[in-house]
């Protein structure tokens, strides 16, 4: 496709780099990826934990990770072991992933934040016979023991820290360097090397099964998309999500360095991009709402990944911060998905997620799995080599997850004309009034534009007229209370950027919301939260509110 004068156009170019990646060769697994990384790249520094001053270079990062393979298969794992990893961001995290995945063992990640009912049971459905964790979280894993859990024992524990008697200590094994490593067993692509839990936002999480592939694939496709290179990449958040881990191999496949933070910090985002020289980062738009700083523009970001940010905010980005932000969207069980080239500009403030991935299919379908034509709204379905072979002792989610090859992602997407796609809402998070489809991610993303409002979740209120009404949960920004003047520019608002029937009847107004783990709003809680949904929200339609 060409544009009237004869140019090329962004999808063009963007189709010619997806071919060239596919083509590509990809490592015969991630042990292969980092011995390449360190034989061209040894001196360069891998990653710098900035806050602890944890650093390593590509050639020690081979070394140590080596050696702590050997010490791991020294104890006992061998291939297809399941380790549960429970550690903060230290570098002994990924220090861990790495010398599993180069002996064909198998991580189980687990949130530190779980109390004692969570961790058994993401111990328990996923066999794991070892943990590595943290001394300051041990005391959760005898309290899961005396309840009569099925726990690794201490002869199968290894403790980071401070070292408790009868367990194994992380430094005696963690010591050790050497220039190779041979698995006992080889390592395939296909071999499975995590068991990554989602967030279970409607019951207990699942373990979603990521090969080797998987992450090679995930790791490849950010770090060669945009056809850009990255120097300094980083990792705000966790190495229990899905993002440090990819982020990882991003920087691995692009020889760059990865900045980790301790903690995500919406306060000292800025200042990490500036005084890190960021190249790369997932920037949380709510920045927008930070007060202004004379650091903000004082980076050499290349590219920002967004999502979900509400379309007229888009552009606002861009131009306070000085730089490029594209959205992009992905799922545990599939990874990456969709990315919205460097090349778009003219989509800027469009609300579209992008097109395909390297490596990734994607198509709108109706109840039937029959795939619809641009414009018409349906179910995401995703395929490709690499994507989640399934769902942990968990057959029926996993029959219920897939129409074939094609992964059902349960969210609901339209594709217009150019093969852009946008995102709609979850196919479970809709509001079904009077015979209308209102779905929830429209109605917050009117509402988290405007400025007195920190975060919004929208639920249906059970309605005997019209089956449902739209009710408003909200967290307005610090010093703000729910007066009526206030409550008058939320309904204006949303009177003015929605259809009448989207407008929320209802709003609540709270100090903060329930999460999951992976801290995303657990809507499931609010609709608990009360018999009545009507209780404590404001009634535009009656103007009063409901005791």
């Amino acid at each position: 496709m060409r544009d009237h004068a004869g140019t090329d156009t962004a999808e063009d170019i963007v189709d010619r780099r997806v071919r060239a990646i596919e083509t590509g060769a990809l490592p015969g697994n991630v042990g292969a990826l980092l011995e390449e990384a360190a034989s061209d790249s040894g001196d360069r520094l891998a990653w710098n934990f900035f806050e602890s001053g944890e650093t390593e270079t590509y050639a020690s990062l081979r070394d140590r990770t080596a050696g702590l393979a050997q010490g791991f298969a020294g104890l006992g794992i061998a291939k297809g072991t399941h380790v549960a990893v429970m550690l903060p961001n230290i570098a002994a995290f990924p220090l861990s992933w790495l010398a599993l995945a180069r002996l064909g063992a198998v991580m189980v990640p687990v949130n530190i934040d779980y109390r004692e009912r969570e961790l058994a049971f993401i111990l328990e459905n996923s066999e794991t016979g070892w943990i590595v964790i943290h001394d300051s979280l041990f005391p959760i894993l005898e309290n899961c023991r005396s309840a009569g859990h099925a726990m690794p024992p201490n002869d199968r524990t290894i403790v980071v820290g401070n070292g408790i008697p009868g367990t194994i200590p992380w430094d005696r094994i963690a010591r050790a360097r050497a220039e190779g490593f041979e698995p006992a067993e080889p390592v395939t692509q296909d071999d499975l090397l995590n068991i990554q839990y989602t967030s279970g936002t409607t019951g207990f999480p699942k373990g979603c099964k990521l090969s080797q592939k998987y992450w090679l694939i995930a790791g490849k496709v950010n770090a060669m998309r945009d056809g850009l290179k990255f120097d300094r990449i980083l990792a705000s958040t966790p190495f229990t999500y899905m993002d440090p881990q990819w982020l990882l191999l991003m920087s691995i496949y692009q020889r760059a360095t990865l900045i980790v933070a301790r903690r995500q910090s919406t306060s000292r985002f800025i200042g990490w991009l500036a005084d890190h020289e960021i190249n790369f980062c997932l920037l949380p738009w709510i920045l927008l709402k930070q007060a202004p700083s004379d650091r903000e523009r004082q980076h050499k970001i290349l590219r920002a990944n967004v999502y979900g940010v509400p379309p007229h905010l888009h552009g606002e980005i861009q131009s306070r911060f000085g730089l490029v932000a594209r959205e992009a969207f992905g799922m545990t069980e599939i990874g990456p998905a969709m990315f919205m080239p460097i090349e778009a500009q003219d989509m800027v403030g469009s609300g579209s997620c992008g097109r395909p991935v390297p490596y990734r299919r994607c198509r709108i379908a109706d109840e039937t799995g029959r795939t619809l034509p641009p414009g018409e709204i349906g179910e995401l379905l995703v395929s490709g080599p690499g994507i989640m072979s399934g769902y942990y002792n968990n057959p029926e989610a996993t029959a219920a997850a897939f129409r074939g090859e094609w992964f059902r992602t349960g969210d609901l997407f339209r594709m217009d004309e150019r093969g852009y796609f946008y995102i709609v809402g979850r196919l479970k998070d809709m509001v079904r009034r009077n015979g209308e489809n209102v779905a929830a991610r429209e109605v917050e993303m009117v509402l988290n534009g405007m400025a007195t409002v920190k975060e919004s979740a929208v639920i249906g209120v059970p309605d005997e007229a019209r089956g449902e009404e739209v009710k408003a949960c909200i967290v307005l920004q610090d010093g703000l209370a729910p007066t009526p003047e206030l409550i008058d520019q939320l309904v204006a608002h949303c009177k003015r950027e929605l259809a009448p029937f989207k407008v929320p009847r209802y709003f609540s107004f709270r100090e903060s919301f329930p999460r999951t783990t992976s801290q995303k709003i657990a809507k499931h809680a609010l609709r608990a939260e009360a018999k009545d949904l009507r209780s404590g929200s404001y009634d535009r339609v009656e103007n009063r509110w409901h005791p």
